[in-house]
């Protein structure tokens, strides 16, 4: 089937805005029933007013007979209009599972916070359209941290809320699962410091699908409409070169600004660093001290003039983010998608990584969670869990496998950890061995260390582990230390709906990766506990739906 052409998206894209309501959504008050757990497709409905399959049959000359659309244009088995490749470029990187560790020998478990959601999304959007799923893609916390959790708020003061419990594990009878999440204060966006952006838009010759810049143009134009004259905006394209389309606009010129993100055109080469480096001087240019700097940077990834490997742009970005300035990386695209060089930029860069499958979720990244993209409250998040051997005899952390860092590096202001936006919250999962499992543990046998020396006690046998957080003030050099303690107390058979909600992620994540730690980890568990919460948003209800397709 032939591509759609731009006329056709936005039309497509116009109809989907007519009062629909975006996947991050809100929380209904019922609880889910067992006849949604038959849902394949998106729960958008189509408009009575408008008839798809005649719209298409006009556009492409293409018969549409016993083909059923929703308003997104997508058929009723998957597929959408914009043909799949023979072949891909797509490029992931390939991280090793996290495995057991023994606490007698690791009782230190050290990472940065990480609040990316590409991977989620990448993952949805290739199962509704049918293609493979490559095990690289899955990064449980991206999948995990992608929903929204009923968490507590921080108190007056406080930077975040930590809440801390554990369940029996799901898939393994013989070991328990652990949550800790971090959540921060939300604001509204027109109430946030203020702010100067620099779009930087790839519009390299690869942007031609109607899936990329012109979902990119309409998800901009979303976030414009927030702006106001505390803003200044300004707009970088790059292809064969870098071009500056507006420079230091005030955020409340609306028309002008979404007259030149529209009249924005796909053609050329990519390079992608000249992109980044003007970026950023226009982002130093009109640096506003105590303000909201950052650089939006939207593309498929496919840096192929300049600077393009991997390392060379995490030398780049890691120099540029000494200026102050923060970075947020919206992905596009099926095909050609760089996952692993858009990674690098958001993490190495103090920023954060989302994918763009729809106007839906450009509608949650850009509009419903504007602050927490936008606005960081607090760099460097780093967590260091440390494990007391009177009851936990072995722990493995699900997910985070390239965020991990060393013991020592907890300490050190020095290296890098996690941005937190306003209202972002952190989730994390531990599996950890009780000391009176049956699970073995494959011990190391140590030369230097007596493996018989018993656990200090000190009176602290009733603590499982003590959650340490380092931070640093946006405008500060300096980290913050806080600790909470997780004790025997924080123990529920179940688990709340929280650990609940997202032990069915982490399931989905390792069925998928076909993880050599899922145990009894099948479709049927995951459908199970996410039917157990009792309150299913649009997001949650599109999970499921997922889970239900997948063979």
């Amino acid at each position: 089937m032939r591509r759609l052409n731009k006329k056709l998206a936005i039309c497509i894209s116009v109809i989907m805005m007519l009062g629909l309501v975006g996947c991050g959504g809100t929380k209904t008050s019922e609880k889910r029933d067992d006849t949604k757990i038959d849902y394949v497709q998106s729960t958008v409905a189509p408009s009575e007013n408008i008839d798809m399959t005649e719209m298409y049959e006009e556009e492409t000359g293409e018969a549409a007979e016993g083909i059923i659309m929703d308003a997104a244009g997508t058929k009723n088995d998957g597929d959408i209009f914009i043909e799949e490749p023979d072949f891909n470029t797509n490029e992931f990187n390939n991280v090793q599972e996290n495995s057991w560790c023994d606490v007698n020998t690791s009782p230190l478990s050290t990472f940065a916070a990480d609040v990316d959601t590409a991977s989620y999304a990448e993952l949805r959007s290739f199962i509704k359209n049918g293609y493979d799923i490559d095990s690289s893609m899955v990064r449980l916390e991206e999948m995990i941290n992608y929903f929204h959790y009923d968490y507590e708020k921080p108190k007056a003061g406080e930077k975040f809320a930590v809440h801390t419990e554990y369940a029996d594990c799901p898939w393994n009878e013989q070991t328990k699962l652990a949550m800790i999440a971090l959540s921060t204060e939300s604001i509204d966006f027109s109430e946030s410091p203020d702010s100067n952006l620099v779009f930087l838009i790839d519009t390299s010759g690869s942007m031609f699908d109607a899936d990329k810049l012109p979902l990119i143009q309409q998800s901009l134009n979303m976030l414009v409409e927030n702006l106001s004259e505390k803003d200044r905006i300004s707009i970088v394209t790059y292809a064969g070169s870098e071009t500056v389309v507006l420079e230091g606009v005030s955020g409340d010129q609306h028309h002008r600004i979404v007259s030149a993100i529209e009249e924005l055109e796909a053609h050329g080469s990519t390079n992608g660093s000249a992109g980044i480096n003007k970026a950023y001087e226009l982002a130093e240019k009109y640096f506003i001290e105590g303000g909201n700097n950052r650089v939006i940077l939207a593309t498929d990834g496919d840096l192929n003039v300049g600077l393009t490997s991997e390392g060379e742009l995490e030398r780049l970005i890691t120099e540029k983010k000494k200026s102050g300035v923060f970075l947020s990386v919206f992905g596009v695209g099926y095909g050609n998608l760089k996952d692993n060089k858009m990674e690098t930029l958001a993490d190495k860069g103090n920023g954060n990584y989302a994918y763009l499958d729809s106007i839906f979720e450009a509608k949650k990244a850009l509009v419903d969670e504007l602050g927490a993209n936008m606005v960081t409250v607090a760099k460097d998040v780093k967590l260091q869990v440390e494990f007391n051997p009177n009851q936990v005899k072995g722990y493995r952390l699900l997910g985070y496998e390239n965020r991990v860092m060393a013991a020592q590096d907890f300490a050190d202001d020095t290296k890098d950890g996690g941005e937190m936006g306003a209202g972002h919250t952190v989730t994390a999962l531990y599996e950890i061995v009780p000391a009176d499992s049956d699970f073995e543990m494959q011990n190391i046998d140590l030369k230097y260390t007596d493996k018989e020396t018993k656990p200090v006690d000190a009176g602290l046998s009733n603590e499982l582990f003590t959650v340490n957080v380092r931070y640093k003030e946006v405008d500060e050099d300096e980290s913050k230390l806080n600790s909470y303690v997780c004790t025997r107390d924080d123990y529920s058979q179940a688990g709340s709906d929280n650990l609940r909600w997202a032990a069915a992620v982490a399931g989905f994540g390792m069925l998928l990766k076909d993880s050599e730690y899922m145990g009894t980890t099948d479709r049927k568990l995951i459908l199970e506990l996410a039917d157990s919460v009792e309150e299913i948003d649009d997001a949650r209800q599109e999970f499921i739906g997922l889970v239900s397709i997948v063979k």
